[in-house]
């Protein structure tokens, strides 16, 4: 069992941020909830260098041990990497970690193949009220909504209908703007807009009519449904995507630590 240091009722930092232990968290859990709110609100940027963990270690009043074990932990997670003889630094954006590549689908032996995507509509329109509630902005807040469809080589497996806020990402309902198969990488690297974290709901259904047509299979067949919640920095929701995909020869991988 981890060791639980002695509890101060509030650790906080000479500029002011409270880092608040409890009776059932060892403090280099604080530590590590607080270096995440630092990354996840950008007060630290990708390739950000962070302070050392002696000063950390002053800064917010814990031992250079708890801080080490937090960094640490935060390392194995990919948010922060350590250069040898230079520091350690916030993690860069890596498109190959499962934020980005959330709907797979593979062989019966469960190999992944590639999915190529096609975007038949992108324009501005006004947010149905539940997308805008979700994304927490006014009702018929203008979005950029982008639909696609996804391809196991010739035979479509996916719908994507995404609600961008048109106003945090400028530009993306451009038809100039080539949207690759993986979305996240255009808005990341073209506009320059980072992703932090999601929130995702998977649930199952039946086709409809339209969906049953554009993937060429029958009406009523079973579906695989997810929902995404997509943040900015500032834990600002700026995206709401729905996936349907059909259900044969999908897969669903996340790693737990």
């Amino acid at each position: 069992m981890p060791k639980i240091e002695p509890i101060q009722a509030e650790i906080t930092e000479k500029s002011g941020f409270p880092v608040t232990a409890t009776p059932v968290k060892p403090l280099y859990r604080v530590v590590e909830d607080y270096l995440r709110q630092q990354i996840d609100s950008g007060e630290l940027a990708p390739g950000d260098l962070i302070s050392s963990e002696p000063q950390l270690a002053n800064k917010i009043n814990v031992s250079v041990g708890t801080v080490k074990k937090a960094i640490e932990n935060l390392v194995r997670e990919r948010r922060l990497y350590r250069h040898q003889g230079k520091g350690t630094y916030v993690s860069r954006i890596d498109f190959n970690n499962s934020l980005f590549r959330f709907f797979s689908y593979g062989t019966h032996s469960g190999n992944p193949v590639r999915i190529h995507k096609e975007t038949p509509v992108r324009e501005l329109r006004q947010g149905p009220g539940e997308i805008c509630h979700k994304l927490q902005v006014p009702e018929q807040c203008e979005m950029v909504y982008i639909e696609r469809i996804g391809y196991r080589e010739e035979m479509p497996v996916l719908i994507e209908k995404c609600w961008w806020i048109a106003s945090m990402v400028p530009g993306l309902e451009k038809e100039e703007v080539h949207i690759p198969d993986l979305m996240y990488a255009v808005v990341v690297d073209q506009l320059g807009v980072p992703i932090i974290r999601s929130e995702e709901s998977l649930t199952a259904e039946i086709a409809d009519q339209h969906t049953a047509r554009v993937l060429d299979i029958d009406p009523g067949a079973p579906l695989v449904v997810l929902h995404r919640l997509t943040y900015t920095q500032g834990n600002c929701p700026i995206e709401f995507r729905i996936t349907r995909g059909r259900a044969d020869s999908f897969s669903y991988r996340t790693e737990i630590r």
